[in-house]
């Protein structure tokens, strides 16, 4: 059954109707809610940003040059407390003309409001809670020690996995959420390193995807630039790619 959630609208938060062009689906769905007392954000010529206080993170859509400069006045602005950034691919160069940027990382932002095509392995889904949490933490740490989100975050709605004929995990995943407006966000899905190659990932990352769908209307997540395998299975999915974006931090200024 299609669900009918509507999207979140961003127009009382910015109103140059950048939410709706390509590349600026962070916006669309990162910041897509009315402005909470006290919120920091900027706005320019075919840019905006926000500030994501507790982290000390600002985050940029738009034009590479108008966000840098978004970026770059946050940080001038607020010196003692932005350490961190994410805007769209090339930002960190242009940054890095003024301030000292460390660590980059391209990342690309993907969304889909499509149920996927049904996976065999689909079946073998199950739903965990904080019982298996132990359980979920120590295959994380085996599988994918550079997981983002552990179990215990109170960013997770759900934890999911698929278990082996000896009843232990072979893969798992989580939906957590954006942290500016709640929107579902796919993470942390991981698979046994001797079961890889058997459509586990793929199994569990469509199951994710369906349930965000019929429930919220839409899915997102995170995908490394050069992580060719989750690229081909992602787009496979039905996920848009439409939003390369980098991360990185400043140093010592």
């Amino acid at each position: 059954m299609q669900a009918t959630t509507l999207l979140p609208r961003t127009a009382d938060l910015f109103t140059q109707g950048l939410e709706r062009q390509a590349g600026s689906a962070l916006l669309r769905f990162g910041a897509a809610r009315p402005r909470p007392v006290g919120r920091v954000s900027w706005s320019g010529d075919g840019a905006v940003a926000w500030l994501d206080e507790p982290r000390g993170h600002v985050w940029s859509v738009g034009e590479p040059i108008a966000a840098a400069g978004l970026v770059l006045r946050a940080a001038h602005q607020l010196p003692d407390t932005i350490r961190e950034f994410t805007g769209p691919r090339g930002t960190d160069a242009l940054l890095g003309r003024h301030l000292a940027v460390a660590d980059p990382i391209a990342w690309v932002f993907r969304w889909t409001l499509d149920e996927p095509p049904v996976h065999p392995a689909e079946e073998r889904v199950v739903a965990l809670d904080a019982t298996h949490h132990d359980e979920l933490l120590d295959f994380l740490t085996e599988h994918s020690p550079a997981y983002s989100t552990g179990p215990g975050s109170a960013d997770v709605s759900l934890w999911a996995g698929i278990r082996g004929a000896d009843g232990r995990l072979v893969a798992c995943g989580a939906l957590s959420t954006l942290r500016d407006n709640g929107a579902p966000l796919m993470a942390s899905v991981a698979t046994d390193a001797a079961q890889r190659g058997q459509g586990l990932g793929a199994a569990l990352t469509s199951w994710l995807t369906r349930y965000a769908v019929r429930r919220y209307g839409f899915c997102t997540l995170w995908q490394l630039a050069d992580n060719a395998p989750a690229e081909r299975l992602y787009t496979r999915l039905g996920y848009r790619n439409e939003d390369p974006c980098v991360a990185g931090r400043f140093t010592a200024r």
